[in-house]
């Protein structure tokens, strides 16, 4: 990471959603780390939600905040592997405007140094949607520090060099 001091940090308001049929608020530890690492790193958490795994409900959630003012990003962590439950990307299709394909790519590459090739069975993804990020990382532990130490902490602050999410914020809802 680049970090360029002379300029001002942005700290970014981001939603944290746990999507899971089985978690509650006392043991979303992914949801947990999300929150202490967005925190810690200067940003604000603006909302945090646990659904279950239903395309349509997190869909439902998602554009919520989408449209709301007080959102920039939304992190979500869960429902996307190969099982049937697995619903999380059906979700992001549901109200994206554009793909970040680079994300889930750069994603699979860091975690094939944690968990092996398993990481070909991870739909991790990211979309842009009426100008708000949404990023889609695995629930497990492993897979949101990987995808929050690795890709979102650099991408997220806006001194990040030579680019980063931040700066193209105010320009993400131009036709």
């Amino acid at each position: 990471m680049a970090i360029d001091d002379s300029l001002a940090f942005t700290p970014v308001h981001i939603a944290v959603l746990t999507v899971s049929d089985t978690r509650t608020a006392e043991d979303d530890t992914s949801g947990d780390i999300l929150a202490a690492r967005l925190t810690d790193a200067g940003h604000i958490l603006a909302e945090r939600m646990i659904v279950k795994d239903d395309a349509a409900l997190v869909a439902r959630q998602l554009t919520a905040w989408i449209d709301s003012d007080r959102i920039d990003a939304i992190i979500t962590t869960g429902g996307t592997g190969l099982t049937g439950r697995d619903v999380t990307p059906e979700a992001l299709d549901m109200v994206k405007d554009k793909d970040i394909p680079g994300f889930g790519e750069v994603f699979r590459y860091l975690s094939l140094n944690s968990i092996g090739t398993s990481t070909v069975q991870s739909r991790a993804c990211a979309v842009v949607a009426r100008g708000t990020y949404i990023f889609a990382l695995p629930g497990s532990n492993g897979a949101v520090k990987d995808g929050w130490d690795g890709i979102l902490a650099e991408q997220l602050d806006s001194r990040n060099r030579p680019c980063n999410f931040v700066d193209l914020m105010p320009r993400l809802r131009e036709v």
